[in-house]
């Protein structure tokens, strides 16, 4: 039998399915205190299992069961758990290396029992070498919801080793992610100083100061600032006008493809229309996104959650846009939305009357675009490691459990 991950296995390798290692079981629904339960007990959830297959156990919620159904539903050293549905997360999975004693798992958790000797880490092993193969989104039920049932993956395919063969693969998996995954901690840590960093430029740059001036981001614009078009009209991208969304700002480039409304749409939304040169910052849901719109992207238009934010001075769009990634921004956004119920959203008027220092320097544009500039491409650069480095693991993980690489020789 022909596997999603393999065509040939190895000598003394079998094919079979996942209800051939290992029982199934989907947890209990989520519910208050009834006439049947009598233990609250801390109990293993979707957001418990990571994307790498390590168990974050530090939020940790409870509910009630019954004394019986606990313990059929325990989790116990050797097990494996994997999410059974959610946009993100679902197909998930992780092995569980110790007890958790009295612990119970909810319905969005399957968990997997391995029988015999099967070893518990080949099989998360190979389920996450699974899900990043894209077997498993295709795999799933996807019509609303996506689910990857208890039935569903019971019947998934899996490579059956010699169980010492099992052994061998996982001792090896688990020494060499966990020295990848020592190199990506260390790369995301550096991220974290470097955003410290650019931060801290930022913060100085627009101090008030004998450097800065005072002013109100409504009095460096030429026309109110506006957001664009409230329900597009989505069209083919070649009869279309570009249309920038929240997600393009951080990304534009002309060779990135963009969705696009009909022209007629655009015209409705002239005020918004763009020349080239404008700061273009998103207003609805995560602030600071900020980018000063190109020439190339002359006559596109933009989405109700993008502002657009014309300049005076031609200078000052650089320095605005800059100011928009600021913490001195950011808090002002956060005061200026704490009511908002659902999801942050900027108000124009609000954002015309925040506070800016803006430096005066005729040089300031051109310094602090420098000095932003190199941390950026650090970030990028180390963002690039490790998604190679993610990837490397992927691969290196679904090498070993289809028998690619003989592992005792690799060690």
């Amino acid at each position: 039998m022909k596997g999603p991950l393999w065509k040939v296995l190895p000598d003394g390798w079998q094919a079979g399915r996942v209800k051939h290692v290992a029982s199934v079981t989907l947890g209990k629904m989520l519910q208050s205190k009834d006439s049947g339960s009598d233990v609250r007990a801390p109990y293993m959830r979707a957001a418990n299992v990571q994307p790498n297959g390590v168990l974050a156990l530090d939020d940790v919620n409870e509910m009630w069961f019954g004394e019986d159904e606990l313990a059929q539903l325990s989790i116990r050293a050797g097990d494996v758990v994997v999410v059974e549905g959610g946009q993100g997360g679902f197909g998930r999975a992780a092995y569980i290396g110790q007890d958790l004693p009295g612990w119970g798992f909810q319905n969005s958790i399957n968990r997997l029992r391995p029988i015999g000797d099967f070893d518990g880490r080949f099989i998360a092993f190979y389920l996450i070498a699974l899900r990043a193969s894209g077997f498993i989104r295709a795999y799933s039920n996807i019509v609303s919801m996506p689910h990857l049932t208890a039935e569903k993956l019971a019947r998934i395919p899996i490579p059956i080793p010699p169980v010492e063969v099992q052994r061998a693969i996982a001792d090896y998996l688990d020494r060499e992610t966990a020295g990848i995954d020592t190199l990506i901690e260390e790369q995301q840590r550096l991220i974290e100083l470097l955003r410290e960093r650019r931060n801290a430029v930022l913060s100085v740059a627009f101090s008030p100061g004998p450097s800065t001036e005072t002013t109100r981001v409504g009095r460096l614009l030429s026309a109110r600032p506006s957001y664009g078009v409230l329900v597009p009209r989505y069209v083919d991208e070649a009869e279309g006008v570009p249309f920038v969304r929240v997600g393009d700002i951080l990304n534009l480039a002309p060779e990135r493809s963009m969705s696009a409304i009909a022209p007629e749409q655009s015209d409705e939304y002239s005020r918004t229309k763009i020349s080239g040169g404008e700061v273009l910052l998103g207003v609805v849901g995560k602030m600071g996104q900020a980018a000063v719109a190109p020439q190339w992207l002359a006559g596109a238009n933009v989405a109700r959650a993008v502002a657009v934010l014309r300049c005076r001075d031609a200078a000052v769009a650089p320095l605005l846009c800059a100011w928009l990634g600021s913490n001195d921004f950011l808090r002002q956004a956060e005061l200026a939305t704490s009511g908002d119920s659902i999801q942050p959203t900027l108000g124009m008027k609000d954002l015309a009357r925040f506070d800016i220092n803006l430096p005066t320097h005729p040089h300031a544009a051109a310094d602090l675009a420098s000095q932003t500039a190199k941390i950026d491409t650090l970030i990028a650069e180390t963002e690039l490691f490790i998604r190679l480095a993610g990837e490397r693991r992927s691969a290196l993980i679904t090498a070993a459990v289809t028998g690619q690489i003989d592992v005792r020789e690799a060690a």
